[in-house]
């Protein structure tokens, strides 16, 4: 169907009066952008022929902006002069304000251009852009963030560029961004300011210091590949890409200080796709373009005046830290020299348990320190720790706390200054010394569990308590206590296999990003993001029974070895927009699951040996199939079946019904060295039950033997792999 976007732009302008030494301004500097990548290009031709390679690292979608909004594969520099003619031609000095946006068009097709021409001397051993700039952002880092995008978590995208006239000020207003959960782009002199401010920056902060002039382009690339990664939009359709964006992207441009007419150009480039720009320049009311280009000079209100106009709507439960508090500071590491206090981690017994208790055992809102607290101990001390957080709730289950207790993890996280690890008791936590500084206490972390369990789970948990224990005898016997608990959870869970329950579930949250997509979780098979199992998506029900979990009850059995059942497919025509007919669930070869673009890892027939390579998102090197995960992902993404290639959770791989009609795990031949680690005992333990033998993960190969079928096939035949005399796959 399609779009005619820019409906969106009627009336934009009062009484039809036209900006005109704005629309000046863009108009001059799309055309120094474009000469600029003009002068470049033809430079880069000279030296290095109009067949030399040109592109992005790691990424599947060549050069994203030209990409998205043309559907062009530029993979030589010889493909990019009629591009750039074209978008030359595109500049109009007639004042419009569609000219203006076309102008704005025009300046991104520039800028990518510009930027790409930066990685002709790429090396891969080498960083893509020196510290702190991040450069291009690679598509592994995209679907990275890719659930906390589709579930918004992350609820929009903030993207900086210029000189802030306030340091100070730019730094509180990027503080309640990042402790709203906003991800952050950040270009020119900003970073610098925001450095000497000492607000913490980088990928694992998802707020990205791109660097300067038209390295802004890459927050552009970023929004633009999420749109075909989770979207499945085609490359080349241009206004159903800014549909998308507008709809599912929601960001908005804060341009800051001196403009500059690039800047300005660059900015209309937003405009054009669907984003508004806020700048903290005074505008005549003349120039002012209500809703798309106007002015907030008061920094303390431009967060909200962004959001307002952007349609976001957050209601979060305030919390007084003395820390800032967000999903921005989830990636956030803390290394030995930053560290105050160390827990767990076979440094110490450590152990989290969340209870579900009767309304006499609770007290709302109690938070208890058994043992020393933060200010009782020296600076890099090793305690042990026992957290203990226990849930009363009129609709509570036993079944939820697994749930619940893992969802322990994001929380403590989410503080700037905590680090947290594992589950159960194999947890391991640290604190910076920086939050101690600030005034941080353990207390803090029982607050902001409470606040954050009432927050997640308000259809069930009606009060919550926290006890955390630091004192090494009593953390050694209440994790005795939690280990029982534990063990009666995982035999429950090994008592639930496919054909033990009547009922499936769903979990179509990515539609959101991927339309088309469906998850058909079961209990022998996690959600392909690793995150949602038969038990969450039980429980997630339950909670909500108009979420993205419904229950499909096991009916009509048409193939019990291949997986498909007759209510199955009713429920995938109906929820892929009747566009997948059939699903099974047991093979990868016909009618395989889709994948949207948040997998963990990605599973590839290679023919030539007759079985099956499985890539993860953190192995950025080539494998047997030809393709790294980023170029894999970017074929099987966006929602649709791509038989003999498919996206999965990593705990996917040991189960009993992985690929069970293609031969399951015996059909491995080629798995990255960490996968591999990842997976060893469980992978053993399977190996063993499917009379493999405990040493058939060494039969394996992985990137040290090789990553092409020459290299690795006469490993696999001196191993005497299963694959290569198990029946033809093709």
């Amino acid at each position: 169907m399609a779009v005619d976007f820019d409906k969106i732009y009627e009336g934009a302008l009062p009484d039809g009066k036209i900006p005109t030494k704005l629309f000046r301004e863009v108009y001059h500097g799309a055309i120094t952008a474009v000469s600029y990548a003009e002068i470049l290009l033809n430079k880069a031709i000279r030296d290095y022929g109009p067949e030399h390679p040109v592109g992005y690292p790691d990424t599947a979608y060549y050069l994203p902006v030209i990409r998205c909004f043309s559907g062009e594969k530029v993979t030589k520099l010889g493909d990019l002069p009629p591009i750039l003619n074209r978008k030359r031609a595109q500049i109009k000095s007639e004042l419009t304000f569609e000219n203006a946006r076309l102008a704005g068009e025009a300046t991104w097709y520039a800028a990518e251009i510009i930027e790409a021409l930066r990685y002709l001397k790429y090396k891969p051993e080498e960083p893509l852009a020196p510290e702190p700039w991040t450069g291009f952002i690679s598509d592994p880092v995209v679907r990275r963030y890719g659930v906390k995008m589709v579930d918004w978590t992350i609820p929009g995208e903030a993207v900086i560029l210029g000189r802030a006239r306030d340091p100070k000020a730019l730094a509180n207003m990027v503080k309640e961004l990042m402790g709203m959960g906003f991800m952050l782009f950040i270009c020119d002199e900003a970073v610098e300011q925001l450095l000497e401010q000492n607000v913490k920056l980088g990928i694992d902060y998802i707020a990205f210091p791109l660097g300067n002039f038209t390295q802004i382009v890459h927050a552009a690339n970023y929004a633009l590949r999420a749109g075909m990664m989770f979207g499945g939009v085609t490359p080349g359709d241009r206004d159903a890409q800014r549909d998308y964006q507008r709809r599912r992207i929601r960001a908005f441009v804060l341009y800051l200080g001196e403009r500059d007419m690039v800047k300005t150009a660059a900015a209309f480039g937003a405009i054009f796709t669907g984003f508004p720009v806020i700048t903290d320049q005074p505008l005549a009311e003349d120039e002012q373009i209500p809703d798309w280009f106007f002015s907030v000079e008061d920094y303390s209100k431009m967060v909200q005046i962004a959001m307002e106009v952007r349609g976001i709507k957050l209601t979060k439960i305030k919390l007084d830290l003395p820390i800032n508090f967000g999903p921005a500071f989830e990636g956030e590491s803390i290394r030995k020299h930053d560290m105050y206090v160390e827990m767990g981690g076979n440094r110490s017994p450590a152990f989290e348990l969340a209870r579900s208790v009767g309304e006499a055992e609770i007290t709302d809102g109690r938070i208890e320190v058994i043992g020393p607290d933060l200010s009782d101990i020296p600076e890099g001390s090793t305690l042990p720790f026992g957290l203990l957080v226990d849930i009363y709730g009129r609709k509570m289950q036993e079944d939820f706390e697994g749930v619940l207790e893992r969802r322990i993890h994001d929380f403590i996280n989410y503080g700037e200054g905590l680090w947290h690890t594992g589950q159960r008791n194999i947890n391991w936590l640290r604190i910076s010394k920086e939050a101690v500084a600030k005034g941080f206490r353990f207390k803090h972390m029982g607050e902001l569990l409470i606040a954050k369990m009432k927050e997640e789970f308000p259809a069930i948990v009606d009060r919550v308590q926290v006890t955390i224990i630091t004192e090494e005898d009593l953390v050694r016997r209440e994790m005795e206590k939690a280990k029982e608990k534990y063990r009666k959870r995982d035999d429950r869970m090994r008592g639930l296999t496919d054909e033990a329950v009547d009922t499936f579930y769903s979990c179509v949250l990515c539609q959101s990003f991927a339309p088309n997509h469906v998850c058909i979780v079961t209990p022998e098979r996690v959600g392909l993001c690793g995150a949602v199992t038969w038990l969450d998506a039980k429980a997630s029900y339950e909670i909500n029974s108009a979420g993205p979990n419904q229950p499909i009850p096991k009916e009509g059995e048409i193939d019990p070895v291949k997986g498909i059942w007759k209510s199955v497919n009713d429920y995938l025509y109906s929820a892929s927009n009747h566009n997948l007919e059939q699903v099974c669930l047991y093979t990868l070869m016909e009618n395989p699951m889709t994948s949207c673009g948040c997998f963990e890892a990605i599973m590839a027939v290679v023919p030539e040996l007759n079985g099956i390579m499985i890539t993860t998102r953190d192995h950025t090197g080539m494998t047997p199939s030809g393709m790294t995960f980023s170029t894999l992902a970017g074929m099987i993404g966006g929602g649709v079946q791509t038989p003999g290639f498919m996206g999965i959770g990593r705990s996917y791989i040991v189960s009993k019904k992985f690929i069970k009609a293609d031969g399951g795990i015996a059909r491995i031949v080629w798995m990255p060295k960490s996968l591999k680690e990842y997976l060893w005992e469980d992978f053993v333990r399977r190996s063993v039950e499917e009379g493999l033998g405990e040493n058939f993960i060494d039969k394996i190969a992985d990137e040290t033997v090789g990553t092409t079928v020459e290299e690795i096939m006469p490993f696999l035949e001196e191993k005497g792999h299963p694959a290569l005399t198990m029946d033809p796959l093709l």
